[in-house]
């Protein structure tokens, strides 16, 4: 069963076209404990530590914040890639990340690329909003250490291990729900 929060979101698509392309894994990304859920068939399957935005939730266009909703995920990039392979514009370097990079000053996308597109129009998906047109992924980071505290510049990063293995679990067109469990304020 997924959570109330997760299930809140779900509710609220009322198209068909996002409903018939449902399946049976969905991922649940908690901003308020910093925790990314895999389930299957409504049973959570494995949790990750990740990092979402220090900017907290926000949908709008150039704010840097963390969109909320329900998403999917539009493309995967970087199958077969080393980890710690550093990606820019979505092309992979040929190079890993190394202790010379600066991971504190940017955020340098590692390991894999899951691009998530809003699937909510004037929440997650259109003009001023769009998660696909803001670039919202989960990746990995060269900033490992902050993983478990809100720290991103809007997407959701992870251990370079776990968002491997997690791409390596999920595909093209599964539904991602971004929330809160706690209402922060």
């Amino acid at each position: 069963m997924y959570p109330d929060a997760v299930q809140h979101w779900l509710d609220q698509i009322v198209d068909p076209d996002a409903i018939a392309h449902r399946s049976s894994r969905l991922l649940a990304v908690d901003i308020s404990t910093q925790t990314l859920t895999l389930y299957l068939d409504s049973t959570a399957v494995v949790s990750y530590p990740v990092s979402t935005s220090r900017y907290g939730v926000n949908c709008t266009q150039d704010s840097n914040g963390t969109p909320h909703g329900v998403h999917e995920i539009a493309e995967k990039i970087g199958a077969g890639e080393q980890s710690g392979e550093i990606f820019i514009g979505r092309i992979a370097q040929g190079r890993k990340f190394n202790d010379r990079d600066s991971g504190d000053s940017k955020d340098v996308i590692t390991s894999r690329i899951i691009w998530l597109r809003g699937l909510q129009s004037g929440i997650n998906s259109g003009v001023g909003c769009d998660s696909y047109d803001r670039y919202i992924y989960i990746h990995g980071t060269a900033n490992e250490k902050k993983i478990g505290e809100a720290a991103s510049i809007g997407c959701v990063r992870m251990l370079n291990a776990d968002v491997i293995e997690l791409f390596d679990r999920i595909e093209q067109g599964d539904r991602v729900v971004l929330f809160e469990s706690v209402a922060s304020g």
